[in-house]
């Protein structure tokens, strides 16, 4: 893996990819650090955090809705505090600092899951967890967006994506062997194999936040002539304008992935098919993500965006019509085409509609804001419609919404560049 970090990074130095605007140049490294501290965390992440909605209804007997509303409120929390956390970002013009306070918040917070025996010290737990990635993700993505070079950005979104997906074929991998050898084929996720889980992930997350402080390299965003950012929707372009909202019907239909999961289950998958199912899907996710990202540099974030949100919507139906445990099983693996798709061009969109660097942080918390402001809803309402009408309920909602907001997009954004 580092022969082939090394030779990615050539590529993008060769390219251009490094912004010869920001003051200290990090560039490359900088991108492929804050790859690998993603891909560490989420190594740590894919063993707690992943397997928890199992953790959840197996073990502690917690129902369908409240899943859905721990879900729901860590992710609004954590997508809320990344509009807060890029705006002060980019007021300090410092981005490292934030990402440090968000990465060890995530780390020192993870291991008490081990003494969780009830579903509101979970939902303590998951909390504090996503104050950290709401105070880190906006900074990251800004000091990604600054290291790369003005051409590159669906590249070096793509390689981050990928290495932070590679964390979750290892967590899921390595969660996979844990179970199985802890229980011997028992369907159950138990105790005593979560709390295993919990302890191997300690390590990697820990690392992680020692690789940001030795390796990354603050790159800071060009002086602006304008005033300090202001936390405010005023000022972007109208693209991106239309691009949030967008994001944000298609979100609303987007409940959590713990329904997918919950899905399997439901129809009859064991935890240690589950965990097996989670690692394919990280595996594609991650082998597509940089291609998918360089290949918006060439024709266009738009086409890329509507090509994962058309899959998407596929999938989502296919979840609706499954009826036995393999159809979710191959579903989930093809669902990380989506994700390659959207994940990282939909952050390059940003970049590419924001090309003031000293307000990209605000931008990108804008972003995640978009997301944060619907996904408690979209999980509470997916819990409802689960629970009232059918399990097959929130994923007909999903792949109605995602072809509105497709339509929104594609007749409301214009290119970027020329596709």
């Amino acid at each position: 893996m580092r022969l082939e970090l090394r030779r990615t990074s050539c590529v993008i130095a060769k390219e251009g990819n490094v912004n010869p605007s920001v003051e200290d140049r990090p560039g490359r490294r900088n991108i492929v650090a804050l790859g690998v501290v993603s891909f560490l965390t989420d190594i740590s992440s894919e063993m707690t955090l992943t397997l928890l909605p199992l953790f959840l209804a197996d073990t502690l007997g917690t129902k369908v809705a409240i899943i859905g509303l721990i879900e729901g409120i860590a992710e609004s929390t954590a997508t809320l505090l990344k509009l807060v956390s890029g705006w002060v970002s980019d007021r300090l013009r410092r981005r490292k600092a934030l990402a440090v306070l968000g990465y060890g918040l995530s780390a020192f917070s993870k291991p008490f899951l081990y003494l969780a025996n009830a579903w509101g010290p979970v939902l303590g737990i998951r909390f504090a967890d996503r104050v950290g990635k709401g105070l880190r993700t906006a900074p990251r993505d800004a000091l990604v967006a600054d290291s790369a070079g003005e051409n590159g950005q669906g590249r070096a979104f793509g390689l981050h994506r990928a290495l932070d997906t590679a964390g979750a074929v290892w967590g899921t991998g390595i969660a996979a062997i844990v179970i199985f050898l802890s229980q011997q084929g028992a369907e159950i996720l138990n105790r005593a194999t979560y709390q295993r889980l919990v302890l191997v992930g300690i390590v990697p997350g820990l690392l992680a936040v020692l690789v940001l402080l030795l390796l990354v390299r603050e790159a800071r965003p060009r002086a602006s002539t304008a005033s300090l950012p202001r936390l405010s929707l005023r000022g972007y372009d109208r693209r991106f304008y239309i691009f949030l909202a967008a994001v944000v019907l298609f979100t609303l239909g987007n409940s959590s992935d713990a329904f997918l999961l919950l899905r399997a289950r439901n129809l009859g998958l064991s935890a240690v098919q589950v965990a097996l199912m989670v690692f394919a899907f990280n595996g594609l996710y991650s082998l597509l993500s940089m291609p998918l990202g360089a290949l918006s540099d060439r024709v266009g974030r738009r086409r890329v965006i509507l090509l994962g949100w058309g899959i998407y919507g596929l999938i989502y139906l296919g979840f609706a019509l499954a009826r036995v445990g393999w159809q979710v099983a191959l579903l989930y693996i093809l669902y990380g085409l989506y994700y390659a798709a959207f994940e990282g061009t939909s952050r390059a969109l940003v970049a590419d509609t924001v090309p003031d660097s000293a307000r990209r942080g605000t931008a990108y918390g804008l972003y995640h804001f978009a997301v944060g402001v619907t996904a408690f809803p979209a999980s509470l309402l997916a819990g409802l419609l689960w629970q009232t009408i059918a399990p097959a309920a929130p994923f007909y909602f999903g792949a109605f919404l995602v072809l509105l907001a497709a339509l929104l997009f594609a007749f409301g954004v214009r290119p970027v560049r020329q596709e």
